[in-house]
């Protein structure tokens, strides 16, 4: 059976429980449910292999069960195994000390966008597909990466760290 992750928008341990969110996959018939750290990241095994039917399926479970919903974008583990392999961050000047974060889009990115978007500190290196890889070093005002994400590709994403990535993958 299939494997796959699902990542969760605007998750934190304050307003969804892990184990609320396993036990709601499970209630939706997904198997061997695993949660990763507690940002809203879950792997599991699926026999539909529609990455947004299965995305409907949690969004609505969420409702159903919890009252409330999150976005939800789900990526195949096959999938996210062939990106990590690809090292997309490994053929650009990614900075000493920078984070590395994969943004998964909800739609197609603009496909005029000159790259790279350069802003505080923050590099939006290279989109693939609905993937961006952007790096960015700490900045004392906060997460300024996150407003050069949302003013390029608007709201209709979830980013993740690039070790979380790797994290869920072998989950």
């Amino acid at each position: 059976m299939p494997r796959f992750v699902a990542f969760l928008r605007g998750v934190s341990p304050m307003n969804l429980k892990m184990a609320n969110l396993k036990h709601c996959l499970e209630s939706a018939g997904f198997t061997e449910v695993k949660t990763i750290l507690s940002s809203g990241n879950v792997a599991f095994n699926a026999s539909a292999r529609s990455e947004a039917s299965i995305a409907k399926k949690i969004e609505a479970q969420l409702q159903h069960q919890l009252g409330r919903s999150f976005p939800v974008t789900v990526r195949s583990v096959e999938h996210l195994q062939n990106l990590l392999a690809s090292d997309p961050f490994g053929k650009h000047k990614v900075r000493a000390g920078a984070k590395r974060v994969v943004t998964f889009l909800w739609k197609p990115a603009d496909a005029k966008l000159k790259l790279p978007i350069e802003y505080e500190g923050a590099i939006v290196h290279e989109v693939q597909g609905l993937e961006v890889f952007t790096s960015y070093v700490p900045h004392p005002k906060g997460p300024i990466f996150m407003s050069l994400l949302e003013k390029t590709f608007g709201k209709e994403q979830t980013t993740r760290t690039w070790e979380t990535v790797k994290r869920c993958v072998v989950a």
